[in-house]
This record gives C-alpha cells, sequence and structure tokens, in this order.
C-alpha cells in the first residue's frame, strides 16, 4: 500500500528531468554558424584559481540557447578540413571556453588529422647577441634600461664559426631547426652584421637543418636577403592582444610587429608568431593573441607558446607562476583554429612536469626547444628530452619533412 502510494510522489520528482533538453551529439556538422549566432556566445571561463567561499546574493542564470550555439561553434571547427582564417573573437572564445578536458580531447583530434601525433620538432635557439637592447619589453633581460637590476652584461655579435659549432652539437644532439636570436631593435645600419648572419644561415641550412633567426623589425629589402641566403622562417612574436599590448611594450606599436610579418611573408620566408602567457593578461587577451595570429592573411608556420619566466630586475619579475589550465587552453585552441600550423612549448617549459607537458602534446603541441638555454633562461636539456620522448612515445619530427597523419587503424 505504501509502496503504491509512493509511486505518483516519485514520478513528479522525475518528470522535470526528463524535460531537460539535451545538447546535440558531438557527431556531425551541417552548416557553419551565422555571424550573429556567433556574436551570442559569452565566455565563462574565469581566471580565478580557488573557489570565493562568498555566496553571491543572485545566482546568474545561463541562458540554454547559448550552450548549443557554443557546440556548434566548436562543432563545426573540429570538423574542419584545411585553415580558415576569417574567426572572430567571439567565435574563439567560445572554444577557448569550453570545458577543458573537452577541449583537449577536440584538438587531440584536429591534430590527428593534420598532423603525425607522436612526431614532436625539437628546436634549439642560440643568443648570437646578448643585451644592449633599446626596448623596453616588461618581461626581457636584455633591455639596457633594465641591466643594472638584472646584472646581464651585453655582449658583441658571436662569430660565424662559434654559431655552426653550437648548430653542429644541436644537431647531433636531435635538432632538426636551428634558431638564432639578437637582441636589437631592428636591423638598420647593421649591414655587416647582416651579412654574417646570412653567411650563419647559409651554414645552418648546409648541415641539413632548418634555419631561423629573431632580430627584431625589419624591412621587406632585408627580408629578401634573409631570404637570399636561405632561411626557413623568422620569429617575431605579437606577444599579446593588441588591447594589452601597451601596457608591456612602449617602444614598438603592434602594427610595427604586424608590418615585419608582412615583409617576411611577402619574402616567401615562414612567419613565425606567437605569444607570452603570464603577463598579467586577461582570458579576453589570450583570445585576442590568438585572433590576431589567426586572422593574419595566411596562418604563421609556427606558433610559439611562452609562460613568462619571471626575470629579477625587469618590470615583471616578481608576477606569479601561470596557471597552466591558461597554457594548456591556449595550446589547445590554437590547434583548433590553426589546424596545420606547428604549436610550439618556448619558454616556461623547464617549471612543467613530465605529465603537463604530455597534456599540452595530446592538446596539439608539436615543437619544442631544447638544448642548453633559451636566450637568457634555463631550457630542458637533449637528454632529459630524449628520456621523456621513451618514455611516452615520441620521436622527433625530421628537417623540412611534416608527416602526413598514419592511416587509421583496421576495423574489425
Amino acid at each position: 500500500m505504501m509502496e503504491s502510494a509512493a509511486r505518483p510522489a516519485l514520478r513528479r520528482l522525475a518528470e522535470p528531468l526528463s524535460r531537460r533538453s539535451s545538447l546535440a551529439p558531438f557527431t556531425t556538422v551541417s552548416s557553419r554558424t551565422s555571424a550573429a549566432a556567433a556574436a551570442a556566445v559569452q565566455p565563462r571561463h574565469s581566471d580565478q584559481s580557488s573557489f570565493d567561499a562568498t555566496v553571491p546574493s543572485r545566482i546568474p542564470v545561463k541562458h540554454e540557447a547559448s550552450v548549443p550555439v557554443a557546440q556548434d561553434i566548436l562543432r563545426v571547427a573540429v570538423s574542419a578540413t584545411r585553415p580558415r582564417n576569417d574567426w572572430t573573437r567571439d567565435e574563439i572564445a567560445s572554444i577557448y571556453e569550453h570545458p577543458l578536458m573537452d577541449l583537449v580531447h577536440q584538438a587531440s583530434l584536429v591534430h590527428r588529422r593534420f598532423h603525425h601525433p607522436a612526431q614532436v620538432q625539437l628546436c634549439t635557439l642560440m643568443n648570437i647577441k646578448t643585451g644592449g637592447c633599446t626596448e623596453d619589453c616588461s618581461y626581457c633581460a636584455q633591455a639596457t634600461r633594465y641591466q643594472k637590476g638584472t646584472g646581464l652584461q651585453a655582449k658583441k655579435v658571436e662569430t660565424v664559426e662559434s654559431v655552426l659549432a653550437a648548430a653542429r652539437a644541436a644537431k647531433k644532439n636531435g635538432s632538426t631547426r636551428f634558431c638564432m636570436g639578437a637582441a636589437w631593435r631592428d636591423m638598420r645600419g647593421r649591414k655587416n652584421s647582416l651579412r654574417n648572419i646570412a653567411d650563419m644561415i647559409r651554414g645552418v641550412r648546409a648541415l641539413g637543418m632548418e634555419a631561423c633567426v629573431t632580430l627584431g623589425m625589419i624591412d621587406g629589402e632585408q627580408a629578401k636577403e634573409l631570404k637570399a641566403a636561405g632561411l626557413t622562417a623568422y620569429n617575431h612574436n605579437v606577444d599579446t592582444s593588441r588591447e594589452f599590448y601597451p601596457s608591456i611594450i612602449s617602444t614598438r606599436t603592434y602594427d610595427e610587429r604586424l608590418q615585419t610579418l608582412g615583409y617576411v611573408r611577402d619574402a616567401g620566408i615562414n612567419v613565425c608568431s606567437g605569444g607570452i602567457l603570464g603577463l598579467g593578461e586577461a582570458t579576453t587577451d589570450r583570445v585576442g593573441l590568438l585572433h590576431t595570429v589567426s586572422t593574419l592573411p595566411a596562418h604563421p608556420e609556427s606558433f610559439p607558446v611562452n609562460a613568462l619566466v619571471p626575470i629579477q630586475g625587469t618590470p615583471l619579475g616578481d608576477r606569479p607562476p601561470l596557471d597552466f589550465a591558461n597554457m594548456l587552453r591556449t595550446i589547445a585552441t590554437a590547434r583548433i583554429i590553426m589546424p596545420a600550423t606547428i604549436v610550439r612549448i618556448a619558454a616556461g617549459r623547464k617549471a612543467m612536469s613530465e605529465e603537463k607537458q604530455a597534456l599540452c602534446f595530446m592538446a596539439g603541441a608539436n615543437a619544442i626547444f631544447t638544448g642548453e638555454k633559451m636566450l637568457t633562461t634555463e631550457c630542458n636539456g637533449w637528454d632529459e628530452d630524449k628520456v621523456m620522448f621513451d618514455r611516452w612515445g615520441l620521436e622527433p619530427m625530421k628537417s623540412f619533412d611534416k608527416s602526413p597523419p598514419p592511416p587509421p587503424p583496421p576495423t574489425i
């Protein structure tokens, strides 16, 4: 008797659950979302790393209509078979804000469609001219104005032979790309240095390695000279969003950085451009960074993701460590919106555990810097990375050879 009386009450309790709308399964795509639909998506992720015990007087209500729109944006992005460069900020924000574990999973699906998932490019970076830079980048120890606090002493440009000796050592240890960085604002009036750098590039290429340089701002003619020497890629990071950029650097404009990238691209050199996380930026700035690079006329060949390494004596020397979730979200989102680009874990990897690095590889990162140093900060060594590669089943990517994804396993 009591059992039969309880049944109607149980049915009433269960009834609201049966009426809840369910999300469409994450499978097929019919069409791209409209701009109006994309604009309706609002970011929901918070940078707050700990729970705020203060209970709000009003609990915000999520509009159920926005969830299918967000799912549709991600679904369309993940189903892509070729890159696109007409992303909106709202679309990128919607992807970035997706629940993290599923975001990593979806990014891994894209990664496997465009890249061999086990291959990671090993790159070595050498500082060929240390310190003495006239810029005021708040994160950089090589700026002359911070020299008193950092204690970094400026040095002359390295000789061609010393650079090629370092390149030979890098190749012997498995690196396939050799990057050369010089602490200059630009290359104006540096004809002799440019000739020496051209010799370095030719020497690196003669070793069968990819050659990359980062020399500050260059003009069209200088880009052509570097191309003639055989330069593979030119690195010039945009660092952060256009809006946040002026709070980090005042001696070079955002548009000057984009202009340099234009000269590099027009000369037929691969563009390498990324950013730095942990500068004090907000989520909207990380989305802005991703929007800048993913809407260039062509996606960068390489997108380096740096975690700030605070250096005492610089304005950002006391910044707290970056929340790893922000690094992982940025890598996963970059992989989805720039599917063919090499996503490179750059500065800050030394502070990551192997498990964190493995998550980055799963999310789509497929290049690292390895060797003795990252300009003025510590770098993971070759031996350390060889052990990690063996443990996680990774293999070095060959120079100039991004292998296609392996065929899917046969169905039984």
